[in-house]
């Protein structure tokens, strides 16, 4: 579909397909791009409207496609271990949905299983998932840890993300090097776990 049908027939864009907003961003960008007084003819400019584009929709905000909800494969919990599993450090890159610059940290997510454990690989795929979109951390810490109390069929579930954010860094006060911690605890980690994953986190 091109972009000329898209915009004559104005198709909502919850039925657009995503070759299709891919299409109607670039249109779009490339007109603030010369709003912005840029030369669109320029070698290194002229295919930067669908490369935005194509990155909007495929890669940073793909969170966004609830297709891409990454499915939790779960295994029966062996040798009765009922303590705390710690996936740390995992990669958070998201965007301030007040400014559309990036947010970059880390996040761990902690869990003590009831029936089933996860495999940990989709503990980082829930939180890049989430991440891929724009967001506030407060929200992002509660979005990720819902769906894993969901999942994962259990209330003791904590996550905790410290991040930068670059609406400080960049612009703004300028303040780089600062960073934020938000913190999501249900369960036996809001109460007696709580002292023991702290200390799990320092190690």
């Amino acid at each position: 579909m091109e972009i000329e049908e898209i915009l004559g027939r104005a198709i909502p864009v919850q039925q657009l397909s995503v070759n299709g907003k891919i299409k109607l961003i670039a249109h779009h960008f490339e007109k603030i791009m010369r709003i912005l007084e840029l030369d669109m003819d320029n070698g290194s400019l002229k295919d930067t409207p669908e490369r935005v584009a194509k990155m909007y929709v495929k890669e940073i905000f793909s969170g966004l496609n609830p297709a891409n909800e990454p499915q939790v494969t779960l295994f029966e919990k062996e040798y009765n271990y009922d303590e705390i599993i710690l996936e740390r450090n995992i990669p958070v890159y998201s965007y301030c949905e007040h400014h559309f610059v990036p947010i970059i940290g880390k996040a761990h997510v902690a869990y003590i299983a009831k029936g089933k454990i996860a495999g940990l690989s989709k503990l980082n795929r829930v939180v890049n998932y989430f991440s891929r979109r724009p967001q506030v951390q407060e929200r992002l810490t509660f979005d990720i840890a819902g769906f894993l109390k969901a999942k994962l069929c259990t209330e003791d579930v904590a996550v905790i993300i410290e991040a930068e954010h670059l609406c400080i860094a960049s612009r703004g006060i300028k303040d780089a090097g600062s960073t934020t911690i938000t913190g999501s605890y249900h369960g036996r980690l809001a109460a007696e776990k709580k002292n023991e994953l702290m200390q799990l986190l320092k190690l």
